[in-house]
This record gives C-alpha cells, sequence and structure tokens, in this order.
C-alpha cells in the first residue's frame, strides 16, 4: 500500500508558530556550521579513537597516540592537527617530542556524554 504513512510522521499539519519563531531567533548559522564541522571531525574512527584515548588519558604523545591506533605516526599525526584545526585539541612540545590533550573540558564532556549515551543504547539492547 504506497498510500499508507509511517507512524513516525505527523498524519496532519500543525505549525507552533511562535515555537517556530523562538527557536529560528536562537539559530546561529556560523555556530551551526561549527558544530556540523564539529562532529564531521569526530565522524571517523581513528579520530575518535584518539578522541577517547585523550581523554582517558589526559595528554598523549604522537607516538603514544599511533601505537594506540596501530596506524603510522604521520597517519596519527595527520588526524591530530585535524582535531587541533576544528578546535578539538591542543598541543604542547616538549624537547623533540609533541603532547596532545583535548581542548577543553567540554571536549571531554562530549566525549563522556555519547560514551554514556551508547553504554545506555547497548544496555537496552540486552
Amino acid at each position: 500500500m504506497a498510500n499508507e504513512r509511517p507512524d513516525d510522521v505527523c498524519e496532519i499539519t500543525c505549525v507552533e508558530q511562535e515555537k517556530v519563531d523562538r527557536v529560528r531567533g536562537k539559530l546561529v548559522e556560523e555556530e551551526t556550521e561549527r558544530m556540523v564541522n564539529m562532529f564531521k571531525g569526530l565522524a571517523d574512527k581513528s579520530r575518535m579513537k584518539i578522541v577517547q584515548a585523550l581523554a582517558m588519558e589526559g595528554e598523549l604523545c604522537v607516538c603514544d597516540a599511533a601505537n594506540i591506533l596501530g596506524a603510522s605516526i604521520a597517519s596519527t599525526s595527520h588526524h591530530l592537527r585535524y582535531l587541533r584545526k576544528l578546535g578539538l585539541a591542543k598541543y604542547r612540545k616538549e624537547g623533540k617530542l609533541v603532547y596532545y590533550s583535548l581542548d577543553d573540558e567540554h571536549v571531554q564532556q562530549i566525549v563522556e556524554l555519547a560514551s554514556d549515551h551508547q553504554h545506555e543504547i547497548g544496555a537496552r539492547e540486552e
């Protein structure tokens, strides 16, 4: 039956204009774009593993991060630079070593919330 609507779609159109106007007034295009880019940056398995590792350890040198990933230092450095460009990670140089950490507590919270959410989903599926 091609004309049946799925259960998760409104059956009639009913717009609460006051609510729509309020939300539209609060959305900032540039901020939304930055958030999209941040989540795109995290939508890579290697970068997500790096962010998780940084959340666990606080700080890692590039060599350790590469070993955790099982990847080359060059590839890992590329991922870390990309995370830094997105404002998710920062670095410091100590002699010939470069250490990365999460940019701030907000990034730590994002990782922790995502992890908590995935644990809840996993528990529901059991």
